[in-house]
């Protein structure tokens, strides 16, 4: 998969994420209540894991560019550029997951500001690992 189709893949899944967060968070605005800031919600925890998760696979992709044939370990050549792939995807879902689930609006409580940095994050991470996986790919060919 090509750098330019990851981006745009990446980009419309993003608006469509939001354009379903759209009227989700307008048709009920009695339950957009702030939660204090020690209440833990299904979408905190969501966007949290979402966020580290991505963090993750970004280090281990830039790993894997910065390494592609090294002996350090998983993190470089193939099988990192994979795993970061995969941490970016699953970033992206739980980011995505959570915005369009997420009553109320940022700063509710409902995990939507963690979300949106998980997107991004996820985003970053599988960009960044398609790249890995590309070159990973020419240089086995």
């Amino acid at each position: 998969m090509s750098v330019r189709r990851l981006l745009a893949t990446g980009t419309a899944a993003l608006l469509a994420a939001l354009a379903l967060a759209a009227p989700a968070s307008a048709a009920d605005p009695a339950s957009s209540l702030a939660a204090s800031v020690t209440t833990v919600s299904a979408g905190r925890i969501g966007s949290f894991a979402g966020a580290v998760i991505g963090l993750i696979g970004l280090a281990v992709a830039w790993r894997a560019v910065a390494r592609p044939a090294g002996r350090l370990g998983v993190a470089t050549g193939p099988l990192g550029s994979w795993l970061a792939l995969a941490a970016g995807a699953a970033a992206v879902a739980l980011g995505t997951v959570v915005v369009a689930t997420a009553a109320g609006g940022l700063g509710t409580g409902n995990g939507l500001g963690g979300a949106y940095v998980a997107l991004v994050v996820g985003l970053a991470a599988t960009t960044l690992a398609g790249r890995a996986v590309s070159r990973a790919r020419r240089q086995a060919g």
